[in-house]
């Protein structure tokens, strides 16, 4: 009998745990609410328990022409009674809403995986904008998958028929009718989803009572309606779990709790200069919400505007922050030049995306390593941060603030589309365990007859923070270059030169105050070392699991800190015959460690704007140990 949930065979790698879990895609139309449907979802399935992890994928588009593949939203779910690294390599169950959703993602559907579609939207019209000549419901292609057909659109229609709502709004509520089955399919409660549509129509009653309607009509309709061995009701138990408050966090809400957690432990107010742009933007929105914390937050006219605001915070004696992605990181280079040459604490968070220029603004990528190591003029080097995860973020985002102020210099933190718009449960620290950083500025006045010196240096190097307008300690800072002991303007060339060399050691000496590189998974030493940074964490860490259930000899590294790197990884890596290294990009991390180390890493590369599955990192697995 098949059913939503995947079963192994013998062709197929083992999984990584024998418990069950499912991929859910959810697929339609831009405007059919994809996004908002795998939201609750997702909501529904933490609050039953299970790990999760979820992958929206959405056009870049505003609005593309309507049902054409150029619109086609989707969001994916891997969720299960044990712990999920990522969303999936392939969906068990697909939701298609019209053609255009079932061409777009039926390619991805496992072998033998369950097709839900609206057949109500396979007319000719919406057959012809997909690009069918015929309806593929009908024709015998979709074969190798289990297919369930049946009309969503109309059957939304007689839902919520008593509440007087036009056509147009009352198929407003198919996605709740959807999202209804779904949850009837994987035996969730209700009760959340029906208390968030009062909530969210609170001043349109009549919609929230419709779109209850909807739901419970969807719910009722699995229960009732007898449709066969295709579909019937699965329960994933809840995965094991440690005591303590979670929620669902993508990596936007993580990286703006992270950075006001880390104005608090540096005993900071933060300001926030930002300009709207995909996928970034979703940190300003969320930190336009926390203003009860210190927190101020500037939408700016363009992007240098942006960072240049962050950097007069700076100056001010507050934390400065600003974000972007790589088309924006590259307008604020200059002024991350200007911030580096007078030493200003400043976190510069890159949510990268698909280049070059505007490339795909709505998918991911890994591409923007060479930028944040190297892509300023001048010998302008900065300390490099990467996210691994949605809840990693968080602690990359306090480690950001922390380097940034115990150093007096902008740090950049890496995350990619991925990270930034995915989610996964977070459970939500204690921050009594956190230490604080607290800044000390500087307040000594010189003696009569001396000058202050804004570039004075402690034991890390990091010169003085003095706050404007402190009685006896006017100063000056800029972009020019200022003598080594005076902090006066200075053109010298040894002058230059040791100024240069002392911002370099002060940035390799931030390597003094991080961890040891550590082995995720596997042996210090072997056959295979699989390198990984930022968000192929997930899939690289389930292929390496997979191996070395197998018996391979292979290990996972994955780096936090891109530069300066770790001490030790040089030696790390050398204790390995073997070096592969998968990255989003055509190898930059890969050149980075080869020109640091010496090694012969060797590339995985992909870039397609989607992240790596799991089976593609056991291949360059199987291939490197060949």
């Amino acid at each position: 009998m098949a059913t939503a949930t995947h079963i192994v065979t013998p062709d197929e790698p083992e999984p990584a745990h024998p418990l069950e879990s499912v991929v859910v895609r959810f697929a339609g139309d831009s405007g059919d609410g994809m996004q908002l449907t795998g939201g609750q979802f997702t909501l529904s399935t933490a609050l039953a328990g299970n790990d999760l992890a979820t992958f929206p994928d959405f056009p870049a588009e505003i609005r593309a022409p309507q049902g054409t593949t150029f619109g086609v939203s989707a969001f994916q779910i891997n969720f299960g009674s044990s712990a999920i690294e990522t969303a999936g390599d392939a969906p068990d169950v697909l939701i298609a809403m019209n053609p255009a959703a079932l061409k777009t993602n039926v390619g991805a559907l496992k072998p033998g995986g369950l097709v839900i579609a609206d057949e109500g939207e396979f007319g000719a019209r919406n057959l012809a904008k997909a690009g069918y000549a015929v309806n593929p419901l009908e024709d015998g292609s979709l074969g190798k998958w289990q297919v369930m057909a049946f009309n969503i659109s109309q059957l939304t229609l007689d839902a919520v028929k008593p509440f007087g709502l036009g056509n147009k709004e009352a198929l407003r509520c198919k996605n709740m009718w959807t999202l209804g089955l779904a949850l009837w399919m994987f035996d969730r409660d209700r009760k959340p989803i029906e208390d968030w549509l009062t909530a969210k129509f609170a001043k349109e009653p009549l919609l929230a009572e419709a779109n209850i309607a909807a739901l419970n009509a969807g719910h009722a309709y699995g229960e009732t309606a007898e449709i066969g061995g295709q579909l019937h009701q699965q329960h994933i138990d809840a995965a094991p779990a440690e005591p303590g408050l979670y929620r669902t966090v993508t990596g936007a809400e993580a990286i703006s709790l992270g950075l006001v957690a880390g104005a608090q432990l540096a005993g900071l107010p933060m300001f926030f200069g930002g300009y709207p742009i995909t996928p970034a933007s979703a940190i300003l929105h969320h930190l336009s919400r926390l203003k009860e914390y210190g927190v101020t937050t500037f939408q700016a006219e363009d992007e240098i505007a942006a960072i240049g605001s962050a950097i007069g915070a700076s100056f001010a004696g507050s934390l400065g922050v600003t974000s972007s992605s790589g088309p924006g990181i590259a307008l604020k280079t200059e002024a991350i030049g200007l911030a580096i040459m007078t030493e200003l604490p400043l976190v510069i968070v890159n949510s990268q995306r698909g280049g070059p220029s505007t490339g795909l603004p709505t998918k991911t990528e890994q591409s923007d390593l060479y930028q944040a190591v190297y892509g300023r003029n001048g010998d302008a080097p900065m300390p490099v941060i990467a996210a691994r995860s949605p809840a990693d973020a968080f602690e990359c985002a306090i480690e950001a603030v922390r380097i940034a102020t115990q150093y007096m210099t902008p740090v950049m933190l890496l995350t990619d589309g991925y990270i930034a718009n995915a989610a996964e449960p977070w459970k939500v620290p204690e921050m009594n365990g956190y230490t604080p950083f607290p800044v000390k500025f500087y307040d000594r006045v010189p003696s009569e007859g001396d000058s202050v010196n804004p570039y004075a240096r402690d034991e890390k190097l990091a010169r003085v923070w003095i706050k404007p307008g402190t009685p006896g300690l006017t100063h000056r800072i800029g972009g020019i270059e200022k003598n080594v002991g005076t902090g006066h303007i200075e053109y010298a060339p040894d002058n230059h030169q040791a100024m240069t060399d002392l911002r370099a050691a002060k940035v390799l000496g931030v390597a003094d105050s991080v961890p040891p590189q550590d082995v995720c998974l596997g042996e210090k030493g072997g056959k295979l070392a699989v390198v990984g940074w930022g968000s192929t964490y997930g899939p690289i860490h389930q292929a390496v699991r997979r191996a070395r259930a197998r018996g391979l000899d292979v290990s996972h590294i994955h780096l936090r800190y891109i530069w300066p790197m770790p001490h030790n990884l040089g030696e790390l890596l050398k204790t390995y015959d073997r070096v592969i290294v998968p990255e989003m990009n055509n190898g930059q991390l890969k050149t980075v460690l080869r020109d640091q180390f010496l090694v012969d890493a060797r590339g995985v590369n992909k870039i397609s704007g989607q992240p790596f599955k799991i089976a593609e990192i056991e291949a360059a697995i199987a291939e490197a140990l060949a």
